[in-house]
Parts: C-alpha cells; sequence; structure tokens
C-alpha cells in the first residue's frame, strides 16, 4: 500500500489537498472519475483514500467505489468528503466503512487531523497483520541435525524465487510450516498466504471456492485465488485434488487468470504456488489419478521434508518449544525433560512426526502433576514395557532365542536405536553408552552393522573430528 489517493471531479479542489498533503510529506495520486480510481486501486492499493461523493461523468459515485473499496481492500481508510453533505449522507458513508466524513469547505487543520488519524490506523493495521503472519510462520522450524540442515539449505535457496515448489515427506513432518517459511522469508511476506486443503473442496463446489462468484444480490465474492493475490497460495496434500479441479487449476497455473462463477471478466491474478503431497504422484500419474501436466507445472523445485525419524536429534529442542509455546499461548506448566525422558521421546515411534510430538507434549502438560520435570513414566505407552515389580517384559520373539543370539539382537536394536537417537554419530553414542570409540567399532562391525563417512538416516557415521582423531 502506498501513497494518498485524492479522488475529486474538481481538478482545483484534488490538486489543492494534493498540494497541502504533498508539503507535509504525503505520496499523493489523483483521480478524476472513478475510471481513474479503480485504475489506481488495481495498480497498487493505497494507504489512505479521500474520495468525494458526488463525481460527475463517472460510472460510479463515492458511496459505489467506497462499496467496492471495503469489500476488495477493508484495510483501505476512506475520509468521504462532499459540498452537498447532509447527516443522512454521513450516515450512510460511515455504515458501508468510511473512516470519516468532511463537509467541502473543509477546514485544513480538521483535513490533516483526520488524514493523520487515518494514516495512523492503516499503519497500525498493517502492522497487526504483519505480527500475525511473523507469529505463524516462526513456530517449529528448528532443529540442528544434518537432515534438518539440509532441508533449511534448500528452503534457503528457494525464498527469494517465484520458482514453483513441491514439498514431499510423511504426514505431520511439516510441510506447510516449510512453505510458510517459505512465504516469511520471500519478497512476498507482507501479501496473503492462503492455505487450501485439496481433499476438502468439493467438486461441484470447487468453482466457487477457489474462483469466486458474482451474484445479483450480494456482488462479488472473492475466492481463495483471488485473496491470495500478490501472495502465495499453498495446496496441500495436491495428490487428493479431483481430476476435474487439476485441469481447471492448470489453466490457471497457465494463464494467471480466470473467470468468477457467473462473471463475465475477467480476474488477473499474481500468485506463487507451493504444494506438498505425502503419496508418490508418479504412482498417481501412472494410475490415471494425477494429472502429468499438471505434475510438470507444480514439481518445479521438489524439496523432500524429513520425517522425525530422521531427525531425533531435534525432539529436546522441538520438545522445548513447544512447551514454551503451551506455557505462552495455554498457560500450561513450563516443565523440563529429565534426562530418561528426553532418552525415551528420541527412540520412541513417531509415526505422525512432529505433529505426534506435538500433541504428546500438550497432553503431557495438561495430565502431567505440575512438578518442574517431566518424567519418563508420564510419556504415553511408557508402562508396557515393565510389569508391576518393574522387570522388563520380553516380546514372544526374543524369549524363543537362546541367549547369545538374544543378546545379539538385543545389544544390536540397542546400538542402532542409540545411533539414531544421536543422528548417526559415532563419537556421541560411544561416550552415551560408555565405550571407547574404536570398542564401539568393533562391536558394531561384528553384530553386522557397517559405518559410513556420512549420515544417513540410522546409520552410524563418522563425524568431521572423528576423522581428523
Amino acid at each position: 500500500m502506498t501513497g494518498i489517493l485524492i479522488v475529486d471531479d474538481e481538478r482545483d479542489i484534488r490538486e489543492l489537498i494534493g498540494d497541502i498533503l504533498k508539503d507535509e510529506g504525503y505520496p499523493v495520486r489523483l483521480a478524476g472519475n472513478s475510471d481513474e480510481c479503480m485504475a489506481e486501486i488495481n495498480a497498487e492499493p493505497p494507504a489512505l483514500m479521500i474520495l468525494d461523493i458526488w463525481l460527475k461523468d463517472s460510472r460510479m459515485d463515492g458511496i459505489d467505489i467506497l462499496k467496492v473499496v471495503k469489500r476488495d481492500n477493508p484495510d483501505v481508510p476512506v475520509v468521504i468528503i462532499s459540498g452537498h453533505g447532509n447527516i443522512e449522507i454521513a450516515v450512510a458513508a460511515i455504515r458501508q466503512g468510511a473512516y470519516d466524513f468532511i463537509e467541502k469547505p473543509f477546514n485544513i487543520d480538521q483535513l490533516m487531523v483526520v488524514v493523520s488519524r487515518a494514516m495512523e490506523t492503516s499503519r497500525l493495521r498493517r502492522e497487526n497483520g504483519e505480527l500475525r503472519r511473523r507469529d505463524v510462520t516462526s513456530t517449529d522450524m528448528l532443529g540442528n541435525s544434518p537432515a534438518y540442515k539440509t532441508l533449511r539449505a534448500n528452503l534457503d535457496k528457494v525464498t527469494k524465487s517465484n520458482g514453483r515448489v513441491m514439498l514431499t515427506g510423511p504426514a505431520g513432518s511439516g510441510k506447510e510450516m516449510a512453505a510458510r517459511f517459505i512465504h516469511a522469508n520471500s519478497n512476498r511476506a507482507s501479501a496473503p498466504f492462503i492455505s487450501v486443503s485439496s481433499a476438502a473442496i468439493e467438486p461441484d463446489r470447487m468453482e466457487e471456492v477457489l474462483f469466486g462468484r458474482e451474484t445479483a444480490d450480494r456482488g462479488v465474492e472473492q475466492g481463495l485465488l483471488e485473496q491470495a493475490h500478490g501472495g502465495v497460495v499453498y495446496f496441500d496434500e495436491v495428490a487428493d485434488m479431483p481430476l476435474g479441479t487439476q485441469s481447471k487449476i492448470l489453466r490457471v497455473l497457465v494463464d494467471q487468470q480466470f473467470i468468477r462463477l457467473n462473471g463475465a471478466d475477467k480476474v488477473r491474478v499474481d500468485l506463487r504456488v507451493i504444494s506438498s503431497t505425502t503419496r508418490d504422484l508418479r504412482s498417481e500419474i501412472s494410475n490415471g489419478r494425477f494429472r502429468q501436466e499438471l505434475y510438470d507445472r507444480l514439481n518445479v523445485v521438489p524439496i523432500a521434508v524429513p520425517s522425525l525419524e530422521e531427525r531425533r536429534e531435534d525432539i529436546p529442542e522441538l520438545t522445548k518449544h513447544f512447551v514454551d509455546l503451551f506455557h505462552r499461548t495455554q498457560g500450561l506448566p513450563s516443565r523440563t525433560l529429565s534426562t530418561e525422558a528426553e532418552a525415551m521421546l528420541q527412540t520412541m515411534q513417531w509415526p505422525g512426526n512432529v505433529r505426534q510430538l506435538r500433541n504428546v507434549i500438550e497432553r503431557v502438560l495438561i495430565l502431567g502433576d505440575g512438578s518442574g520435570v517431566i518424567e519418563a513414566k508420564e510419556l504415553p505407552g511408557q508402562d508396557t514395557a515393565s510389569d508391576a515389580g518393574g522387570r522388563m517384559v520380553l516380546g514372544g520373539a526374543m524369549a524363543t532365542l537362546p541367549l547369545r543370539e538374544a543378546r545379539e539382537l538385543f545389544e544390536r536394536e540397542y546400538l542402532l536405536t542409540q545411533i539414531g537417537r544421536f543422528g548417526g554419530n559415532i563419537s556421541r553414542t560411544a561416550n552415551f553408552v560408555g565405550m571407547e570409540r574404536s570398542a564401539l567399532h568393533r562391536k558394531l562391525k561384528s553384530l553386522g552393522v557397517m559405518t559410513t563417512s556420512k549420515a544417513s538416516g540410522r546409520a552410524p557415521h563418522e563425524d568431521q573430528e572423528d576423522l581428523d582423531d
């Protein structure tokens, strides 16, 4: 939003107001009729409008323009001026969303007071919007694991471009958060981020939801694509999009324009598109459930979002973040993890990934005793690992093995679990289990576990410090 747009059919008046505002340091734009006014708004919404009610030789009067502005740009304050003012006109303007009403001939001091207050209102609305977006996009993008660092590096590379990004990864891994990170760090950060749940759109309502509609009684109702103009539209789980919807979205990506339902005029949009999926889209294409052309348009920059299994090192940091978040937003107790609880979280299975971890921490804080430390026994499912006497309960398969084979199986799974917990780092694993690094190497070799020179899932690896020793 830039400048103050002055709309008045009397040239002397609009130039007089413009000169006064320029002297006060405000950037100014001028329009003498409704067509010029709408052209200025469509080019760039102003920070404030000063609008005359009576506009000679125009398709729309001031009230009509006010209705359109408050519908399409509700954050723009509009100050109405008129030489034929009366209380009825003033009331009508305020009801339609005008910030204030000034009668001609106006007092310059009065005009400047109203303009100053309206500009402050405009500034506060923009700042509040930016703060809300910043609060949403700052959460969850945390970590120091190799898998997270690779993700972060890839995201950083695409933030400054307008290229379409396809995010892949398991459910709950944080694909929407990655999309919001791209938006928040791009040159579109001040523009909207609109999330579209592909599976939630009924095929018969697709055009209405995405493209909007026009009716005689309600006028223009914007769809999600129009709401995202200038910003980012995020297609969540794009594989769930019906084939009919896919063809229509493909046309929008090609033309960057569409026609509202029941409308006649083409609506041009400037959009950056980010999409995500948990499924193999190439398989979906082979089975006729996804269009190859749409895949080619969306998959310009593919980025894989790792599962929590691949970034177990980040669990303590993510847990602390969620504890702080729930303490700040819900007033839940601010607690820390015991060493045993931290180890337990890093060795648990997380099919729901980061979303599941968040839910577990919220549950523990709600049901916990409020003490300062979260103990391992408070974590869900941990009471099944031992019986009432504290003895470990063996699974049926292990109970049938000879002692030597059972011991080797336990050692192999135990060491692999610890290796996964520390992101494959041999030195940190050896330090935790109480072994020399060379002894751990020999043990892993005897158990048939091979080491590599780089991190890969649960595979143990040598870090640079190890190699330099």
